[in-house]
């Protein structure tokens, strides 16, 4: 799957008075993709479904 294919969403979190300070996040089946709102055609972090479950309980 294509990054241009994947669905990017923001936190419900983000802070619309600041629209560009924050991630954006796309779900694909065995991949969570992880990019800078400033710069989304720039490089992107790829992680498991495990990894990122694990990132956000330690949150």
């Amino acid at each position: 799957m294509s990054t241009t294919q994947l669905h990017w969403f923001k936190s419900s979190y983000s802070d619309d008075n600041e629209p560009g300070d924050c991630v954006e996040v796309a779900v694909a089946p065995t991949t969570i993709h992880i990019r800078d709102s400033k710069s989304p055609r720039s490089a992107h972090v790829t992680v498991t479904p495990t990894t990122w479950t694990d990132f956000l309980e330690r949150l």
